[in-house]
């Protein structure tokens, strides 16, 4: 029996340090109603769709700080989105920098992606856990990649039954380790949507900047074959504050193929049907992990690489 989804990859262009809130609301629900217009049922929007990627300043100011983070999801600025994605009856994926407050009183600060259904109810929220970057200032950068300077990791993948199947979240770096998508494989999940924000230029290592859109489809394509499952990979591309930044916004199937590419940089929408049900070609052939991935084997292989001399 067919599982039909219409998915739209909303990629975004540049967002301006000086962009409000409202402003970057009004390019998403545009994306939004051309969305709805091509038959989408679920847009998946970038990582920190709602401002400038602010960690390439390193910011110790706590109250400029927070203006970055939005307190309350919906909140002011967001609900028309939330409204008009009810009206509409699509579903959306979007990322923002979340600021919540535990039952002790302690305050955290998450790099977050939100599961909107089609109703308007929230299906659940991931906390990026792979925080790449740095944590202090590192003054003798073109820019900075102070991730760990705003931000506290997030624990674990879950994978929540929504959209007619079994569906994940990522964020950006998340996308470039293979426990991110196992992990959610291992829960059986056949659709993961990942949103990124990637400049072109790798301070670390330049001679990978050469490599930057092969890496980036590089393992999403893998992570969505060695696991049978769907992958949306959603870029904020462009000139943005003065660093170039990698758009190559895409859909990949089971099969590890491209199925939709965004073209410009800009604003743009790749969309594409789908079948959820063909992630069983794979979740039930190759990568049957009930058959092949037999926790007993993989115990004796560790005992025995553990008697090992070392080498």
């Amino acid at each position: 029996m067919a599982r039909p989804l219409t998915i739209a990859a909303a990629q975004m262009g540049p967002v301006a340090r000086d962009d409000s809130r409202a402003e970057v609301v009004d390019r998403l629900l545009a994306l939004l109603t051309e969305a709805a217009s091509r038959g989408a049922e679920l847009v998946v929007f970038p990582e920190l769709a709602l401002t400038t990627f602010f960690p390439r300043w390193y910011i110790e100011d706590p109250r400029e700080i927070e203006s970055w983070f939005e307190p309350e999801m919906p909140g002011p600025a967001t609900k028309p989105l939330f409204d008009e994605a009810r009206r509409l009856q699509v579903g959306f994926s979007l990322g923002y920098a979340e600021l919540t407050t535990d039952d002790n009183g302690d305050t955290h600060r998450y790099n977050t992606q939100i599961l909107v259904e089609r109703d308007g109810s929230i299906v659940g929220h991931y906390r990026k856990v792979h925080i790449p970057g740095h944590e202090a200032n590192e003054p003798w950068r073109p820019f900075q990649h102070a991730e760990r300077h705003f931000f506290e990791p997030g624990t674990d993948f879950p994978v929540w039954r929504c959209f007619g199947g079994l569906v994940g979240m990522a964020i950006c770096n998340d996308r470039r380790w293979s426990e991110t998508y196992r992990v959610m494989g291992l829960q059986g999940a056949e659709l993961i949507l990942i949103g990124y924000n990637t400049p072109l230029y790798y301070v670390p290592d330049p001679q990978q900047n050469a490599l930057q859109a092969f890496h980036n489809h590089l393992v999403m394509q893998a992570g969505a074959y060695q696991n049978g499952a769907f992958v949306v990979g959603v870029a904020k591309g462009g000139i943005e504050e003065g660093v170039d930044s990698l758009a190559q916004t895409v859909i990949i199937g089971p099969s590890g193929q491209i199925i939709a590419q965004c073209l410009t940089t800009g604003d743009e929408l790749a969309v594409a049907k789908v079948d959820l049900d063909y992630t069983d070609f794979y979740k039930k052939t190759l990568f049957d992990f009930d058959r092949y991935r037999i926790p007993e084997a993989y115990r004796r292989i560790s005992d025995q690489r553990g008697a090992l001399p070392p080498p």
